[in-house]
């Protein structure tokens, strides 16, 4: 009780409060003494709270979060100090939505996300800024008798007293999370008080755009191709291998997040949890179709955007050559579309499997990683197939496809042996197969896929290869002459009989060492640059990166 009736010490804090508040000209009455000693009484009475367990420990016994994750953010609060609350919604383990109904029964009062609430400027004018910034609380909603207040601990009784003697009014604690916290207390530090809403808070503080549309908008009125999105930088744009930081403000952790959760489902968000990465393709609002990669990096999480165009692009439009036509209307066989990561690989199978879809009258079966394009039947019928949606994996899909009568099958990408093993048996067994490889030129797609078998099945795997495989298309896309756009250049390897015994016979590399001339079954990436610097359509110095043997580039480019 003695604590209680300290007259010194209440006085000291009452002179205090009044020399750095609002109201410091006003005169302390003996009644006002009176009733802030009485509310002190009340709150020392109040102050036995039950015994509660930690945070995660609690969300744990829920069922709401899991040991590894529980033991993940821990590690990132001892770098971080955060609260571990914020920290678990930053790393997705939990939903705000989540969180706070949680510390709402855990702390028995009520919650609210700052993000969604709007505040206008008689309400926080009920408490002096500095009071607002030394407690760290935020007025919600004023009554005649009661105040609501945002705070990060409903049991922060100094702050609960400080703002009743100002109010005159009883505090109702309202629980926040101290990430939102801050964002408030920046724009009050930055704007003073005022009419705010959530977005209003964000968008004061710089937290970065404000919505994934207004990027995405951004993305598909423009000539870039990727918009990347990475915590503790500004968004980013690609273009080829050009990559350039837009003018915005450096992105939030938790701002990386709410964009991921923003373009997933929650079976999508789900999968990325478990596996820390996923891909999916997607129509937004209406602005464009949209590939998208989210991964984690860091402890933290980021976004691969790539844009898709609404219309499967045409033959013309790409600058591929019309004698691929003949070997797509093949009725069976292997053709690979090979190219490093952003050489448009799918772009150009979309293209192919289009012109099919015009010239022949048959079953066509996708099956793909995401979905990219979606065609519309012409003269064939298309079934197109998602892994993670319509199949667990590629060879899952691939191991019940002939069930499915189909004729062509395009495969997004061969990843594994048993993948390219079926790929294989279906081109040689009266289908045509497409797919896509990661390589850097046509012979090198050979090595890579008989190279990721046994010594032992090496040979058997050379001698399927040689029967079944009619192309393999290996292609750059290179900044044009004005830099404003992107060509396509290739490389082709066309199954002939000469090429036939070369793979057979595992002298693939042979098939280099010919004089550098345009044959029916085979041209280098050099002859194709050549061809592009007399048409005056690259640069030398962009026909130079991309070149095999630089001498004979540079001596009949000119």
């Amino acid at each position: 009780m003695a604590e209680i009736y300290d007259l010194a010490k209440i006085m000291g804090e009452i002179i205090e409060d009044e020399r750095i508040g609002s109201a410091k000209n006003r005169k302390v009455t003996q009644e006002e003494i009176k009733t802030i000693l009485l509310q002190k009484k009340r709150l020392a009475g109040d102050k036995q709270e039950p015994a509660k367990l930690p945070l995660g420990e609690a969300l744990i016994r829920e069922g709401l979060l899991t040991r590894p994750q529980l033991e993940h953010a821990l590690k990132i609060q001892a770098k971080k100090g955060q609260k571990i609350g914020s920290i678990l919604v930053e790393l997705g383990y939990i939903k705000d939505e989540s969180l706070l109904r949680f510390l709402g029964k855990q702390y028995g009062a009520d919650s609210a996300n700052l993000l969604e609430v709007c505040i206008n400027e008689d309400i926080t004018s009920v408490l002096p800024s500095n009071i607002i910034l030394k407690y760290r609380v935020l007025p919600l909603k004023v009554e005649e008798r009661s105040i609501e207040l945002a705070m990060e601990s409903p049991h922060d009784f100094s702050a609960i007293r400080e703002v009743e003697f100002f109010t005159s009014k009883r505090v109702t604690p309202v629980i926040v999370p101290s990430y939102q916290m801050d964002l408030a207390i920046r724009f009050i530090e930055e704007k003073g008080r005022g009419n705010f809403s959530g977005m209003d808070i964000q968008r004061a503080v710089q937290v970065g755009p404000m919505t994934l549309a207004n990027l995405l908008q951004q993305l598909a009125s423009s000539n870039d191709s990727d918009l990347l999105l990475t915590s503790g930088l500004p968004p980013s744009i690609k273009m080829g291998n050009s990559l350039s930081r837009t003018s915005m403000p450096a992105l939030t952790p938790n701002q990386c997040v709410a964009y991921a959760k923003a373009l997933m489902n929650e079976r999508q968000w789900e999968d990325f949890l478990v596996n820390k990465e996923i891909d999916f393709a997607l129509d937004y609002d209406d602005i464009s179709r949209f590939r998208v990669n989210v991964y984690r990096q860091k402890d933290t999480v980021s976004l691969a955007i790539r844009r898709i165009s609404s219309e499967v692009p045409s033959f013309a439009g790409l600058g591929l050559p019309d004698w691929l036509e003949d070997l797509i209307l093949k009725p069976q066989g292997l053709i690979l579309i090979a190219a490093p990561t952003a050489h448009g690989k799918t772009t150009t199978v979309s293209a192919l499997i289009n012109r099919i879809n015009e010239k022949r009258s048959c079953n066509i079966i996708t099956l793909e990683d995401p979905i990219e394009y979606v065609y519309q039947p012409i003269n064939s019928n298309i079934n197109q197939r998602e892994v993670g949606t319509d199949i667990n994996s590629l060879s899952e899909g691939l191991r019940r496809i002939f069930r499915q009568a189909p004729d062509v099958i395009f495969i997004g990408e061969l990843r594994d042996n048993e993948t390219f093993e079926i790929a294989l048996r279906a081109a040689s067994t009266g289908h045509l197969v497409l797919s896509t490889m990661h390589a850097s030129n046509a012979t090198a797609t050979i090595d890579s896929m008989v190279n990721r078998f046994p010594q032992h099945l090496q040979g058997q795997v050379r001698q399927q290869l040689a029967d079944a495989l009619l192309l393999v298309f290996a292609q750059r896309l290179i900044p044009t002459k004005t830099g404003d756009a992107r060509i396509l250049a290739y490389e082709k390897l066309i199954n002939t009989h000469r090429i036939r015994n070369f793979i057979r016979e595992n002298k693939v590399h042979q098939i280099r060492s010919q004089p550098q001339a345009e044959c029916d079954d085979f041209a280098s990436m050099d002859v194709c640059l050549v061809n592009l610097l007399k048409e005056d359509k690259i640069s030398m110095k962009s026909a130079l990166v991309y070149a095999e043997n630089a001498d004979y580039v540079a001596k009949l480019g000119k």
